[in-house]
């Protein structure tokens, strides 16, 4: 199992809460809250987002390790560990690498994240939670499907949106890219 879903499943102990009442606060079949739940992969962020909710915590309770109440700061030449996402509908892990930029800040509000995107393997899905995402284009090109709407940015090139609208991230042209997102998600 991964630190994430032990903490789903402390959680969802603490609170006496059953696999079926998570799904059903959460919005997700208990087929797939099982296997969230029986993985050692991390889910993707938006069912991820969505069982934060369900349990009344924030998004970084599952990304928390020890907590600062002062800045955190990361420094250039230290390595980060990175976080990658899977979406659980195959065996391969997600298009994405995430390394948490603020893991340790207690009582966050917005998660920072230097993500590295790779070309998908396969046809990747568009997703949708509460909250707003903050995205920057550090290097390559992505195109971000957003409702009805793409668009293609650039190197140095930004968006911001309600993440609410299904949404769907990837790299331009099958070439890698990288990126800081930075997701604001309420508890």
């Amino acid at each position: 199992m991964s630190a994430v879903t032990d903490k789903i499943k402390m959680l969802c102990a603490d609170r006496n809460m059953s696999v079926e009442e998570l799904a059903e606060g959460s919005g997700l079949t208990v087929d797939q809250v099982n296997r969230i739940c029986e993985s050692d992969k991390i889910p993707s962020l938006s069912p991820l987002i969505k069982i934060a909710r369900a349990l009344g915590v924030r998004l970084g309770t599952f990304l928390d390790d020890s907590e600062e109440m002062g800045p955190v700061v990361n420094r250039h030449n230290n390595s980060q560990q990175s976080v990658t996402f899977t979406s659980h509908q195959t065996n391969d892990n997600s298009h994405m690498d995430f390394t948490a930029l603020a893991a340790k800040k207690a009582g966050r509000n917005m998660e920072p994240f230097l993500i590295n995107i790779q070309s998908p393997t396969g046809k990747e899905s568009l997703s949708s939670h509460e909250g707003e995402e903050f995205i920057f284009v550090l290097e390559g090109s992505i195109v971000v499907e957003y409702g009805v709407e793409e668009y293609i940015l650039n190197q140095g090139d930004s968006i911001y949106y309600d993440s609410i609208v299904n949404h769907l991230v990837t790299a331009n042209n099958h070439s890698e890219a990288k990126i800081l997102g930075v997701i604001y998600s309420p508890a």
